[in-house]
């Protein structure tokens, strides 16, 4: 089993490689394993593209001459349980299947209707030996976006705010005030090239003018997503630059203007959350990053709707102002973000 984890952590190291790329679909890492040596390896690179089981096998190809002996004589590692339906692609099953590949080592189960134990029955009833659940609960937890789409039907829920060290989140007349420095501004960007959706509400969308966008770091920006209950919001604003797909969400109109979807909601009372998290869910949004304001976090905390909550403290002190949000969940990390505090909040009594 020791040896099983060495080359199922090279499978969740590769895996991790496609993250803010491949989604609706899952982060996959493959690894093929010959006399204890790897001599092929692949990852989900893009959403579309071929499958990690399919890039490692193809590297085998590509490298040896004898690879069809190497493969009959093979151990093929993944971090998540082999395809067994048609979809972009062809089902990985099948391609292991027709490589004679032996022997399956598999991370976890896939969720997704479509897959759940398909894929490993498909290869046992081959004759070819399966190995489940081998660093499980690292490979679910690299995939919690794809997890929680497809058991929770709704995405996965990411607050971050930033607030002062004396636990308040804006002036008092709520204008903006740089509250962090450059390296958690950095990471923010990171973050946001690796999630589906950002979020912000009317107020943060007016006062900050943000762009919601990646200029300082890498990966795509995201989709933005702007809660504008009345449309009182200018059309001047830099999240209708039509750069980006935007949804904003409103009580008065359906319609599209560019990449700017504006999708009605039928009630503006208690359950926005859940009605917002719904249309994401059915636009194949596996993530969202919910940026502000605070009434906004405020709602989907009440709510029970995140799952993981990541809080910058500054070391600038206001004395009165906008309060913060107040949060209970699991601590899972505190570290320093430049000269600023960057606590991770896990919520494991989130709501379906």
């Amino acid at each position: 089993m020791p040896q099983h984890e060495i080359y199922m952590r090279r499978c969740l190291e590769l895996a991790a490689m496609g993250i803010g790329y491949v989604s609706p679909n899952p982060m996959v890492g493959a690894v093929i394993v010959h006399n204890d040596s790897i001599i092929g390896e692949g990852y989900h690179p893009k959403y579309g593209e071929a499958h990690a089981e399919v890039n490692a096998v193809n590297q085998v190809v590509g490298k040896f001459d004898n690879y069809a002996e190497l493969l009959k004589q093979a151990t093929i590692y993944v971090s998540l349980e082999p395809c067994a339906h048609y979809g972009k692609t062809p089902p990985c099953a099948d391609l292991i299947i027709k490589h004679q590949i032996p022997k399956v080592v598999v991370g976890c189960r896939d969720p997704f209707d479509q897959v759940n134990g398909k894929g490993i029955e498909k290869l046992q009833a081959a004759g070819i030996e399966v190995v489940t659940g081998v660093l499980e609960q690292e490979c679910r937890w690299l995939n919690r976006r794809f997890f929680t789409r497809v058991q929770k039907h709704r995405p996965y829920i990411i607050l971050k705010w930033a607030q002062t060290g004396d636990g308040f989140f804006a002036p008092p007349n709520n204008s903006q005030l740089w509250i962090t420095g450059v390296e958690s501004r950095k990471l923010v960007h990171q973050w946001r090239g690796e999630e589906d959706a950002i979020l912000v509400g009317t107020n943060t969308a007016a006062i900050d003018n943000p762009q919601l966008n990646v200029r300082y770091g890498a990966g795509k920006s995201p989709k933005r997503v702007i809660i504008d209950r009345e449309l009182k919001l200018s059309n001047d604003l830099n999240v209708f630059d039509q750069s980006i797909e935007t949804l904003i969400f409103n009580e008065i109109k359906t319609e599209f203007d560019g990449k700017n979807k504006y999708i009605a909601l039928e009630d503006f009372g208690r359950y926005v959350p859940e009605y917002i998290l719904y249309q994401l869910y059915l636009q194949d949004i596996q993530s969202v990053i919910i940026e502000g304001g605070a009434h906004t976090l405020n709602t989907f905390i009440a709510a029970g709707l995140w799952d993981e909550a990541r809080v910058f403290t500054g070391n600038v002190i206001l004395q009165q102002g906008i309060k913060a949000p107040l949060i209970n969940g699991n601590i899972g990390e505190e570290v320093l973000s430049g000269n600023d505090r960057l606590t991770i909040f896990y919520n494991n009594l989130a709501s379906g």
